[in-house]
């Protein structure tokens, strides 16, 4: 298996490459150069295993060439030694006679990133060893909250790398800023930005192009790769929890081997679902793919329009990481839907950058709306969900869950298609606790609290115990008080690896 540009690069990579560069030389995104299949005996056979069994199993399909034993040892690190507080680490539960929850957030900062961001680090040590990789690897992060955590602890003290994360200062949670700017490790470096998350992800995305700053970073032994979901080795291990889920349905009996299901995903970057979409390109039985977006619904008009269009307000809400205009990961289906013809992806990609629209239209309309359905929910509606999921189901879900099963429901009542479906619930409720607190207590109980204290009221209220990777966190130091406007990032960068 190789690995091509979406934007025609004319090189092909194995997939250790692709892992350490990140990004394509052209600017582009790293697509198998062919599909995986799976047939209906394989997948059913997942239902026997367990869930690093079945990681190996469909990673392989991508990475072959890592050795079993390699892939394994990977897997076997990342999500072994208690890492993550559930045995089966991505749980199915079961909310309604329908819906299904795939809780992803059962790892040490509570959030999904945290399946794919414990094993991308160590494919990362296998591709330098595989690649003769000299250079230190520096890892460029551009975070609207959860990736940045998540990525600073899996980089943390792994050897041959630094992590370099950058978050929209005012645009997380408190919790989750408190998660960043506390991090330890000798190797991770976090920045506050004064803008907005595409302010921050541009940012980035200005000092991976940078030739210049490329030469210098070669010279004093580094190079950049990056940990966002625009690295193949962030994408390809969400795939698994897709399969693992409908494995686990399989062998509990909610489902027959083969029956088709529906996969809700609360969107923003649009990894989540990409991954998702893939499953579904390799035999997953999968009918439709709804995208919940938030007020931030920039995806929700494409799917339903064709017409991407990024100049819009930005809004500020409790779904933070959905906080999203410009979704990246999106290139990858552009590229797929085109035919694969790259000409077609830049010139999109182009508009996007120079007009901040693009659209399509004919059989790649048809194609997307044939595979997605999409639709937003509005901050009351989040907030009225989260409040009726809790009281008529006992189910405390965070604000980006909350989304997707208000987006569930909405996709129930406009098509009547009652087909079993996998919610994604991305987040623990206790890190976004003020708006999940609010919505079941009412904002005059919570009044004047902060949100470490609304920590420990949800805990005691619900029934719960707090997460052991958000206990304490107030009482943590702050290690990190990089603050820089967007134009100083790539001085921070700079002065971070202390370049000549």
């Amino acid at each position: 298996m190789y690995y091509v540009s979406t934007r025609g690069w004319s090189g092909r990579v194995t997939s250790a490459e692709a892992i350490k560069r990140g990004l394509a030389p052209d600017g582009g995104l790293f697509v198998p150069d062919a599909q995986v299949r799976l047939d209906p005996e394989e997948i059913l056979s997942l239902s026997k295993m367990d869930y690093m069994e079945r990681a190996v199993f469909i990673l392989r399909r991508f990475l072959d060439d890592y050795t079993d034993e390699e892939l394994a040892e990977c897997v076997s690190g990342a999500y072994g030694s208690g890492r993550f507080d559930a045995a089966g680490i991505a749980p199915v539960v079961k909310l309604s006679e329908n819906a299904y929850m795939l809780e992803l957030w059962h790892g040490p900062t509570c959030a999904f990133k945290d399946v794919a961001l414990q094993l991308l680090p160590r494919l990362i040590v296998k591709a330098n060893m595989k690649t003769n990789e000299n250079c230190e690897t520096v890892i460029l992060v551009a975070t609207s909250g959860d990736t940045g955590k998540a990525a600073l602890e899996g980089f943390r003290d792994v050897r041959g790398t630094r992590i370099i994360v950058f978050f929209p200062d005012e645009g997380v949670s408190q919790v989750q800023k408190m998660q960043m700017v506390t991090q330890e490790g000798s190797n991770v470096h976090v920045v506050g930005v004064k803008g907005n998350f595409d302010d921050t992800q541009n940012g980035v995305k200005a000092i991976f192009s940078d030739k210049e700053l490329d030469g210098t970073m070669l010279r004093n032994g580094y190079k950049f790769s990056s940990a966002n979901s625009i690295n193949w080795g962030r994408l390809v291990p969400q795939i698994v929890y897709y399969f693992s889920a409908y494995a686990d349905m399989v062998a509990a009996g909610e489902i027959a081997a083969g029956e088709k299901i529906n996969i809700t995903v609360p969107t923003g970057n649009f990894g989540n679902i990409l991954a998702s979409w893939y499953a579904r390109e390799m035999g997953l039985p999968v009918n439709k793919l709804i995208c919940a977006s938030n007020d931030n619904n920039v995806l929700t008009e494409f799917i339903n329009t064709g017409v991407y269009n990024r100049e819009r307000e930005f809004k500020k809400t409790i779904s933070p990481s959905m906080d999203i205009l410009i979704s990246s990961n999106l290139e990858r289906l552009l590229f797929e839907l085109a035919g694969r013809d790259p000409e077609q992806v830049r010139d999109w990609m182009n508009k996007l950058k120079n007009e901040g629209r693009y659209a399509i239209y004919g059989e790649e309309k048809r194609k997307l709306n044939e595979m997605f359905w999409a639709e937003y929910s509005t901050e009351q509606e989040t907030i009225e969900t989260i409040r009726e999921v809790y009281e008529e189901y006992g189910y405390l879900a965070d604000p980006h869950t909350a989304v997707g099963i208000d987006v569930y429901e909405k996709y129930v009542i406009a098509t009547g298609d009652m087909t079993k479906t996998v919610i994604a619930s991305t987040a623990s409720p206790f890190k976004f606790n003020r708006s999940v607190a609010g919505a079941i207590f009412g904002e005059d109980e919570i009044a004047g609290l902060d949100e470490f204290e609304l920590l420990e009221l949800l805990s005691g209220r619900c029934g719960l115990a707090v997460p052991a990777g958000l206990a304490g966190l107030a009482q943590r130091p702050v290690l990190h008080d990089r603050v820089c406007r967007r134009e100083e990032m790539r001085d921070q960068v700079i002065q971070i690896l202390g370049l000549k």
